[in-house]
């Protein structure tokens, strides 16, 4: 014997002819046979609102890292938590932003060193695209021109892998409602920032795109490789590796590829 629940599933929705077509506390319901205005068909009515409720308040999560451990520690936190659920994993940054874009997630967790494309560049072009889908970057790295250049691509928290465990139920949900997420040591080096303590001069930042170049080439790809992982044109690219010399003050691509290793763009 199906329960009424179950039974809505089996064989569709069933409601009372006087809703027959119509909806009902806003959510469309299609209408496969009719009951007669019966106890049995207003229960499965409800049935069927509580699930079209359970589905709009789902938190549907994206996790983007390309370490199979670190994706498999996430999800297993994460889809602990009621009403939450994993859409969609990817490995690279590239894989990340087709996922975002395909699965549309309310809150996406990307790995800053994502290989192909960095958390910074994936970040900006998930968020142009789709701005509803807010993104918290996990890494390693507490650096500020990291903190300032994932912030200002469009990223709404940042959490660092040491503080995972305690902190990435907190995280998703503060994002979840559209709202900032840092830990108390992000906060700091951000302050620090804000105070003039730290940090590089503003004639040596680089922009999310320009850094994404420099990590391309660290990782061994050519000018035409780069400009097909960016879609952008072999002249952009070679734009791009001349602003970052100039503002870096280097001469040569073995100088980029020692200030990505140090400034902790590639991992090695």
């Amino acid at each position: 014997m199906l329960s009424p629940c179950a039974a809505s599933h089996t064989f569709g929705t069933i409601l009372p002819g006087a809703l027959h077509g119509r909806e009902y506390a806003g959510f469309p319901l299609p209408v496969l046979g009719v009951l007669e205005n019966s106890n049995l068909a207003r229960l499965l009515l409800w049935c069927l609102v509580l699930e079209y409720r359970s589905r709009s308040i789902m938190t549907r999560i994206l996790i983007a890292d390309d370490h199979d451990v670190v994706r498999s520690g996430l999800r297993s936190i994460l889809e602990a938590h009621p009403g939450w659920e994993i859409v969609a994993e990817a490995a690279d940054g590239k894989e990340a932003i087709k996922k975002a874009l395909e699965t549309k997630p309310d809150v996406a967790v990307i790995d800053y060193s994502l290989p192909l494309l960095n958390g910074i560049e994936a970040t900006r072009q998930i968020r142009k695209r789709e701005p509803h889908i807010e993104v918290l970057i996990f890494t390693m790295h507490d650096e500020e021109i990291l903190i300032r250049n994932v912030l200002e691509a469009g990223a709404l928290g940042y959490l660092l892998k040491a503080d995972a465990k305690r902190y990435v139920v907190a995280a998703v949900e503060a994002l979840a409602d559209h709202k900032p997420f840092f830990t108390a040591r992000v906060s700091q080096t951000l302050l620090a920032s804000f105070l003039g303590k730290g940090g590089a001069t503003s004639d040596h930042i680089l922009s999310p795109r320009e850094e994404s170049v420099i990590k391309l080439i660290a990782e061994g790809h050519g000018n035409k490789e780069i400009a097909n992982v960016l879609s952008i044109s072999l002249k952009t690219v070679e734009s791009h590796r001349a602003a970052a010399l100039r503002k870096l003050n280097l001469s040569s691509t073995a100088d980029l590829v020692r200030y990505a290793i140090r400034n902790k763009l590639v991992e090695l």
